[in-house]
C-alpha cells in the first residue's frame, strides 16, 4: 500500500506547510498480487540489511492440519475477503481460501512480503 503522506490542508481548510521530504524509508511500492502458476519470486530491498523476497507466482502452499505439515499443489483460489475480484483473478493474500491438492485451506502467510504461501486445513 503506498503512503501518499498528511492532507496538504488543515481541519479549517488552511493550507500546511511541507516540514520535509520524504525518506527512503516512508518508500511504498505496488502490491504483489501474488496469483496461481509457477512459482517466480522477486527480492527487495528492505530496511536496514535485511532482504524481502515477494512471490510473483506460486503453485505450492504448505499445508497444517493439527501438528503435521505437508506440501500441497495449489489449484485456484476460491474465496478471498480482501477483494471480490481476487477470487476470480486467482490472487493469493492472507485469508484467502484455496483449493490444494489436500482439499480446501485458508492462507496465514503474507506471500508478498514473505515469498511462501502456508496455509490451514478447513473442515
Amino acid at each position: 500500500m503506498k503512503d501518499q503522506g498528511r492532507s496538504a490542508r488543515k481541519r479549517t481548510g488552511g493550507r500546511l506547510k511541507h516540514a520535509s521530504n520524504k525518506k527512503r524509508h516512508q518508500l511504498g511500492r505496488e502490491p504483489a498480487e501474488t496469483t496461481v502458476g509457477e512459482t517466480r519470486l522477486q527480492y527487495i530491498d528492505a530496511r536496514g540489511t535485511d532482504k524481502k523476497v515477494r512471490a510473483l507466482s506460486t503453485n505450492v502452499a504448505q499445508v497444517a492440519e493439527g501438528g503435521e505439515v505437508s506440501e500441497a499443489e495449489i489449484e485456484n483460489v476460491v474465496d478471498n475477503p480482501a477483494n471480490v475480484n481476487y477470487a476470480r483473478r486467482n490472487i493469493i493474500t492472507k485469508g484467502a481460501v484455496i483449493e490444494t491438492s489436500a482439499g480446501r485451506a485458508r492462507v496465514t502467510s503474507r506471500p508478498g512480503q514473505t515469498g511462501q504461501v502456508n496455509a490451514v486445513l478447513l473442515d
